[in-house]
């Protein structure tokens, strides 16, 4: 869906609405939202100023994380949420370590927030599997779904994916969810060095 689309039907502004805002006919509108022209560039930051939305997401198809990354910022705008507090997660990608993850007043930024992050690991996800168009690891990931599905709540999968983590450096060494992990992790890698691993 084009993000003009996306964003009026979020807004629940009609086509005529904006419009008149903009002091245009209604087809352009109309015209923009279905792709069979842009959104002329004097239009752009007006649109960014009305909607509180980066001009780049309003002319073209916009992905499941840009949709929700969306619907934060009209969230952001309707509650004026506070900060309450920061809290320090993982994050993966170029560099993985600790991030400050805001935590805010309201339970609906939070519950976005959330939505926004299981997104990009879905996505991630994908793309790992992905990488290779014959994986010979298929079933190893079958295996990490039925786990997932089956027992993410015990905390021995937890201490091992973080075990393997940090055995293969993906994870910083002063990143620890709980102080027993290092022997966990210490009994765990004398298993892989009995067996060459």
């Amino acid at each position: 869906m084009i993000g003009l689309e996306y964003i009026l039907n979020l807004y629940n502004l009609q086509h005529i609405e904006l419009a008149e805002r903009l002091g245009i006919k209604k087809q352009n509108i109309n015209m923009w939202v279905k792709g069979r022209q842009n959104i002329p560039k004097k239009y752009l930051p007006v649109l960014e100023e009305l909607f509180g939305i980066d001009q780049t997401y309003f002319g073209r198809e916009l992905s499941e994380i840009e949709q929700l990354e969306i619907q934060k910022e009209k969230l952001k705008r309707d509650l004026n949420p506070v900060i309450k507090k920061y809290e320090q997660q993982f994050s993966s990608g170029e560099i993985n370590d600790l991030v400050e993850v805001p935590i805010y007043d309201q339970e609906e930024m939070n519950a976005i927030e959330r939505e926004i992050e299981k997104a990009k690991l879905v996505s991630k996800f994908k793309t790992a599997m992905d990488i290779v168009d014959h994986n010979p690891y298929l079933e190893t990931y079958k295996l990490m779904v039925e786990l997932l599905e089956k027992v993410q709540h015990e905390s021995v999968l937890h201490k091992t994916i973080e075990a393997l983590a940090h055995y293969y450096e993906v994870l910083p060494d002063g990143v620890s969810s709980e102080p027993e992990q290092e022997g966990f992790e210490s009994e765990l890698f004398e298993v892989f060095d009995d067996h060459n691993y």
